[in-house]
């Protein structure tokens, strides 16, 4: 996220930013995961993922000496999370649907499903 668009780190240093943003992708899945799973809107993702954005941004300044508040490095962390939050939710809601109605609805993708005819 915006460590990676920083100077170029060595070692120790890098391997924590990969895992910090490894991290930060991952819990983006899981609150997309959380909002479906109690049958939530889409908008409870967007709000999970802001959240989650400003989150991110605070790591990134409190570990890596990063801007406290930038706007453009927040975009970027919102964006990329909101890519993986809509993943997780779009997932886990598919499967809510082609499970919980199989008569209904057959799965066309993992992030989809139609009407059966």
């Amino acid at each position: 996220m915006q460590g990676l668009f920083f100077e170029g780190d060595t070692g120790v240093r890098s391997a924590i930013r990969l895992f910090v943003v490894l991290i930060g992708f991952w819990t983006a899945w899981r609150a997309g995961k959380a909002a479906a799973d109690s049958w939530s809107d889409y908008p409870l993702v967007i709000a999970y993922t802001v959240l989650l954005a400003g989150a991110m941004q605070f790591l990134h300044h409190a570990l890596f000496n990063g801007p406290v508040l930038s706007v453009f490095y927040y975009v970027i962390d919102l964006v990329l999370l909101s890519i993986f939050s809509t993943a997780g939710y779009r997932y886990r809601r598919t499967n809510q649907m082609v499970n919980n109605y199989y008569w209904l609805y057959e799965k066309t993708s993992p992030f989809s499903w139609k009407a059966k005819h």
